[in-house]
């Protein structure tokens, strides 16, 4: 069976079925397909075991869902929120389960990545002005002073670099809502000073005493 009618199965409400199905085909393919059907299947599998008494049966698959994880690069916000709500389930249950780094929030790891690129500022010399600086549903995440230039800094966190380098998130839509808001910052404050865009990247897990970090500065904007 296909990673794909694994996946129907799930949604026609077959969730067991599915589950024992991801297993044999994981078994026996590795490809991202195959490790995201086992994936979801494993998280309704937990979910079903903890709700209905199985708490031991529950916890070996958030165990085994923990493996998985720290095998897939780059994780989605998805999967970090789902091992996080698993987590959740099973300590409602009573079970002693913790959060390990990849079950941390999207948030949670924003917000270090945020600290760790402030810190590396400070130690260069910049004045920190805000952080996490919003215009409606915009935001900057680090607005600094390097001698008299006013900086904007746009963190980006990955786990490794396998697949993608971290400032290549910076897309065209992200682009758009920064120029936004950093002309709504600029008119607000009448700012007159010179100031440019910078990208601070970081690599390497949640508490990493000795991240990658990579401070590109003056990115191209427009």
């Amino acid at each position: 069976m296909t990673a794909k009618e694994i996946l129907e199965l799930r949604k026609q409400g077959r969730a067991e079925d599915a589950y024992q199905a991801a297993r044999a085909l994981y078994s026996a393919d590795k490809s991202f397909s195959a490790v995201n059907a086992m994936f979801w299947t494993a998280v309704d599998a937990l979910r079903h075991r903890a709700n209905y008494g199985s708490l031991d049966e529950a916890e070996k698959i958030y165990k085994a869902l923990e493996r998985l994880i720290s095998q897939i690069p780059n994780i989605d916000d998805l999967k970090h929120e789902a091992m996080h709500r698993c987590c959740l389930l099973l300590r409602e249950k009573g079970s002693k389960v913790t959060l390990s780094n990849q079950t941390h929030t999207t948030r949670e790891v924003g917000q270090w990545g945020e600290q760790t690129a402030a810190m590396y500022l400070q130690r260069k010399g910049y004045d920190i002005l805000e952080r996490d600086w919003r215009s409606k549903h915009r935001d900057i995440d680090i607005i600094a002073y390097d001698g008299t230039t006013l900086v904007f800094v746009e963190v980006k966190m990955r786990s490794n670099k396998e697949f993608m380098e971290p400032e290549s998130s910076v897309n065209y839509s992200k682009l758009s809502n920064l120029r936004k808001a950093i002309n709504h910052f600029i008119k607000f404050h009448r700012v007159d000073s010179p100031w440019r865009f910078d990208v601070i990247t970081i690599v390497g897990a949640m508490g990493s005493s000795n991240p990658e970090i990579n401070h590109i500065q003056d990115f191209r904007l427009f």
